[in-house]
């Protein structure tokens, strides 16, 4: 009688544990709106939506990914899953030329994430994703229409307006210089400038003072860059650089200048691109600005003449 009594106090027990487990994975699993496991159902929760959103993007269905990735909101928390997982969305967004929702979302990131790793990310995609809306006939806070008039040609709507022709050219998509009375332009009225930190490396794009891309630079050795506010004063497509009382044309392996440069109203300093790309992110300069070729012409698509840019240490 004692072991029979013995073998059902162990099975109740095992029934207790097994109901307890149960109830422990159902508790977690809950969504209910008092459940002190929400906000860890949610991170799993967020963390299945990315996989899922994972899976359709590599299927080539970004319409679906995007729907699972939509389904998180505010009361998923803010986790480094959500925040993940709304990084995914703007890239997703980005991919389907929703650019000004990828923006608002990388923005919000900017805003409430509190992973480095997760804020440079959301960084780097703004920045791109800031010239990419840029350079599109996206009309945003920043710009007006402008419709072109009799005698109008790029270069005199680029003065007028203080930009310039290559961005003008560029954001409208347009193949040629030549205009059209009647045309309709989208015009950017920001104001631009640039902020050089020598001990970073890094170059700030400003257009009215808000942030629109940092870029990795080259400044000079044993701190020969000059410190201080500078004008752009002229820009060359494939410069000549001058050594020594020697002109050296573009393509010749000792001219390291690169595809663009950007000269500053301190003489013999400028922001250039290189041939040494590998050199890009170091103190190596003779005090120029050294910049990757796509990077210095978006600058040079951006920036007209007058342009200040500081340099800071």
């Amino acid at each position: 009688m004692e072991g029979e009594m013995g073998k059902f106090k162990k099975i109740l027990f095992v029934a207790i544990v097994v109901i307890g487990i149960m109830l422990l994975f159902w508790l977690i699993l809950s969504f209910g709106k008092f459940s002190p496991f929400k906000g860890l159902s949610k991170r799993w929760e967020a963390k299945k939506l990315y996989k899922r959103a994972d899976e359709e993007e590599k299927k080539g269905d970004i319409l679906k990914a995007i729907e699972y990735l939509e389904k998180i909101d505010e009361s998923f928390g803010k986790s480094k899953e959500v925040y993940r997982s709304l990084l995914k969305l703007a890239n997703l967004y980005e991919k389907s030329e929703r650019l000004l929702e990828a923006k608002k979302i990388l923005e919000k990131i900017i805003a409430e994430a509190n992973s480095n790793d997760i804020i440079e990310k959301a960084e780097d995609s703004l920045g791109n994703l800031n010239i990419k809306i840029l350079f599109s006939p996206i009309v945003t806070e920043n710009d007006f229409v402008y419709e072109v008039k009799e005698g109008d040609t790029l270069t005199k709507i680029a003065q007028r307006f203080n930009t310039t022709p290559e961005l003008i050219k560029k954001a409208n998509r347009l193949k040629e210089d030549n205009l059209r009375v009647g045309m309709r332009l989208k015009i950017t009225k920001a104001k631009f400038s640039v902020l050089v930190d020598k001990s970073q490396n890094k170059l700030t794009l400003k257009a009215d003072e808000k942030v629109l891309k940092v870029y990795t630079v080259s400044t000079g050795m044993n701190d020969v860059t000059p410190v201080g506010t500078f004008k752009i004063i002229n820009k060359v497509v494939n410069p000549v650089w001058y050594k020594d009382g020697r002109a050296i044309p573009p393509g010749n392996p000792e001219n390291i200048l690169g595809s663009h440069w950007l000269g500053l109203s301190k003489p013999g300093y400028g922001i250039h691109g290189t041939t040494q790309p590998e050199t890009i992110g170091k103190h190596i300069t003779q005090g120029c600005i050294r910049m990757y070729n796509q990077d210095v012409e978006e600058l040079y698509t951006i920036l007209p003449i007058g342009t200040e840019v500081t340099i800071m240490e």
